[in-house]
């Protein structure tokens, strides 16, 4: 299926246009029938002559009253037919329903003059097409009709299957975005909604993200008939299962769940309005219209800068399911103009704190295209969650440095270790006892998200110097404890040489320098074990400890421990209880002690 829009003036003969086309009636309410104008979007297909792909028409209404239900039905749809009344020319809602779909960047098309059975065409004609020549759909191919005599008809439906049959082939793999633009109740199915499927597939069963929500799908209609699956282009209705009609409405959207970010925040190029080369001044509060999605928007601009282009920070009233590259268009909703066409380049962007940075972020913008690319996301950002960046609609290549879920920049590695050995040799400085640089610690000094991603900093050739163990980072060359603090140490592996279970008392341990810091240090750095609290023995205790109690009879008494080991009962209490949290004894009902 193909689709395409209507387009033009108020009383121009859109829908008795589609209706002499299709045979079917657009206008669905009666109001509608019975003041002649169409106030709604309206629905419409049939298979044109020698072409097997059936296309379906959208109706919009004219009216200027009407240009929000406009924009909703030519927002998601690629091409459009644009119509213009013989007995009327060009007209005020012509120039909008033009500027709408330029800022659009729609560039597929078709002019068709109407009524010509009551005036000459050729002079709307002519007129018709040096407007739409000044617009993205530059010079159109262009028929004459009447609607009511149908003089023109078979003209039309050719140059209809010519203009559909060169529209590009829709991408049926994509990630699913459908515009909600009309929702309804069905008597024993429950809540349906229709819109135009432009890219992807979707099948009964599947689910898809309603907001924050996870709906299914019911079932599938494509021209008034049960499909499945179905595959864009089409006009698709779903029937969604367990969602109340009030709880989704024109201006939403299904998407593929976990494959679209949902921003109310986003940063964008806007253009000039058709027909000018400068970027307009924009109001502080615009309507931002994509898709059938219409929603206020506060307006910051990134740059005062007069231009042909503008880069602007808008903050939503909603969030929207948005990709860099989507297309969209500000309207002032008051003075009933298009303010421009809109590209927007990133939906994640950063905060703006500091002096300068938005003009700096104005300038990050401006080397955008708004085509969602991995590595040129990465740059900008530095490292983001893999899942965001997929979301974003870009391909991850295989090489790109990952850990944690997180992807990084490799362009920033090298800098990101530069900083880190900075921060290990600053740490060993202020703490000369300490045993290396926490990894927390690490991660914070560097502002990484996860401290998982450190492993790729130190894989990097400019950390080569840095060693990561026991959840430190040191430097590999790094001479240890300090010399004063070794000496002290070693006098007390000398005393304990001898008499390995006699624990220095605590007047030796201050004599020696040691004090709490010193200690933490030479335990951290395997210098010294420590078994309880003041008992200190060499690393080595455990091992020796074990092998003494191995000669006792089992189970053991605390006091025949005590003998075997050579110590006091200060240390011999806290020995065994270290024992028995290693794994290395076990403690009967009668308070006895035996090897595992």
């Amino acid at each position: 299926m193909r689709v395409v829009a209507t387009a033009g003036h108020v009383d121009h003969g859109k829908s008795t246009l589609v209706r002499a086309l299709t045979g079917m009636e657009p206008d669905r309410w009666a109001e509608e029938r019975r003041r002649g104008m169409t106030i709604d979007l309206g629905f419409a297909w049939t298979t044109l002559p020698g072409d097997d792909e059936p296309v379906a028409f959208v109706d919009v209404p004219g009216h200027e009253r009407f240009v929000t239900q406009m924009l909703a039905g030519v927002g998601p749809v690629p091409a459009t037919m644009f119509v213009v009344a013989a007995d009327s020319g060009w007209m005020p809602q012509s120039t909008e329903h033009l500027d709408a779909l330029d800022a659009l960047g729609v560039r597929d098309g078709l002019l068709v003059v109407t009524r010509s059975d009551l005036a000459d065409p050729e002079l709307a004609r002519d007129e018709a097409l040096e407007h739409l020549a000044e617009s993205s759909l530059g010079r159109l191919p262009a028929v004459c009709v009447s609607g009511a005599t149908g003089d023109g008809l078979p003209e039309l439906r050719a140059a209809l299957s010519r203009l559909v049959g060169g529209l590009p082939a829709p991408d049926l793999d994509a990630d699913v975005r459908l515009w909600v633009d009309r929702a309804f109740t069905v008597r024993g199915a429950g809540t349906v909604v229709t819109g135009t499927l432009g890219a992807g597939t979707i099948r009964v069963g599947d689910e898809l993200a309603l907001g924050s929500r996870t709906v299914s799908v019911r079932g599938l209609q494509a021209l008034g008939e049960s499909v499945d699956p179905v595959q864009a282009v089409a006009r698709v209705a779903l029937n969604l299962r367990g969602v109340g009609l009030d709880e989704v409405g024109r201006g939403d959207a299904l998407t593929t769940p976990g494959k679209w970010l949902r921003g109310d925040v986003v940063d964008v190029r806007v253009g000039p309005p058709r027909g000018s080369d400068v970027a307009v001044d924009l109001p502080q509060q615009v309507m931002l219209h994509v898709g059938s999605a219409a929603v206020a928007a506060r307006v910051r601009p990134l740059s005062s800068e007069p231009g042909a282009e503008r880069m602007v920070r808008l903050t939503l009233r909603e969030p929207l399911p948005l990709r860099p590259g989507d297309h969209a268009l500000l309207r002032d909703p008051g003075a009933h103009r298009v303010l421009g066409g809109v590209t927007v380049l990133d939906v994640r962007p950063p905060a703006l704190r500091r002096r300068g940075a938005a003009r700096a972020r104005a300038g990050e913008l401006a080397a955008t295209d708004g085509t969602p690319d991995a590595l040129g996301e990465l740059a900008r950002r530095r490292w983001m969650p893999r899942d965001e960046l997929v979301a974003l609609g870009a391909s991850v290549p295989d090489d790109v440095p990952s850990a944690g879920g997180w992807l990084v920049d490799p362009g920033w590695l090298p800098t990101l270790a530069s900083r880190l050995v900075a921060a290990v040799a600053a740490h060993a400085e202020a703490q000369p006892l300490d045993a290396g640089l926490p990894a927390k610690a690490a991660a914070r000094a560097l502002e990484l998200p996860d401290p998982r991603l450190l492993d790729l900093v130190l894989a990097e050739p400019g950390a080569a110097s840095l060693v990561a163990a026991g959840g430190r980072i040191r430097s590999r060359d790094a001479g240890g404890l300090p010399e004063g603090v070794r000496r002290a140490v070693a006098t007390v592996r000398a005393d304990l040489a001898d008499a390995p279970f006699a624990a220095p008392e605590a007047y030796r341990l201050a004599e020696l320098g040691l004090r709490a810091r010193e200690l933490g240090a030479a335990v951290q750095a395997g210098e010294l074990l420590k078994v309880g609290d003041g008992i200190y023995l060499a690393p080595d205790a455990v091992d020796v400890a074990v092998a003494r109690l191995a000669l006792l009879p089992s189970p053991f008494t605390l006091s025949e421990a005590r003998q075997a080991l050579g110590t006091t009962r200060r240390v011999a209490v806290p020995l065994l209880e270290y024992l028995a949290r290693q794994g290395r004894t076990r403690r009967d009902d009668e308070g006895r002690h035996a090897l595992r």
